[in-house]
């Protein structure tokens, strides 16, 4: 995918994100990991998917926040962490995007190849990889983003509606 001058904010120095994604990511390990084996129990069929790439690392970054994710989607051992953005760990593919992007791809309500296929998105590494799991997350019933507020009750299904109206409010002005 083509390079964007929006994400060249990732380069420069910034204070406040080398404090607060070490404690972030810490605090974060708990959530991410109880989602990862959550939805791996309950949607087994997105490593059937995969084929190949159950074993490849994914950064998935959203460039408005002090953090990326490492994604291994390994069956038998998912692995979903928050990493600090100037140290990432051995991966393959990375899938670069705002929040909003992202949030976009994993959501049912939203038009995911739309996103994945705009200029909003930058994919590097292993993009075979990156398709597969476009693919998988896209062949889920339901939504990955709705099963994840599940889990955390009326707060996480409150908050899912918070970012739906956001990418509503999105969509609506990009249509105009």
């Amino acid at each position: 995918m083509a390079y964007s001058h929006k994400h060249e904010v990732l380069n420069k120095a910034n204070p406040l994100t080398d404090l607060t994604a070490p404690a972030l990511t810490v605090l974060l390990a708990p959530l991410l990991g109880r989602v990862v084996k959550s939805l791996s129990r309950k949607h087994p069929a997105i490593f059937e998917r995969l084929g190949p790439h159950t074993k490849t690392g994914y950064i998935i970054d959203p460039t408005n926040l002090p953090f990326a994710l490492f994604l291994q989607p390994d069956p038998e051992h998912p692995v979903l962490r928050a990493v600090a953005r100037r140290a990432l760990p051995a991966h393959e593919a990375l899938i670069r995007g705002s929040f909003d992007t992202l949030f976009e791809l994993i959501d049912a309500d939203a038009d995911g190849d739309a996103v994945f296929f705009s200029r909003d998105l930058i994919i590097e590494g292993n993009t075979e990889a990156v398709v597969s799991l476009r693919n998988a997350l896209d062949d889920v019933d339901g939504s990955i983003a709705a099963d994840t507020a599940d889990l955390f009750g009326p707060p996480g299904r409150l908050a899912l509606g918070f970012l739906r109206s956001r990418a509503d409010a999105r969509s609506q002005r990009s249509s105009t």
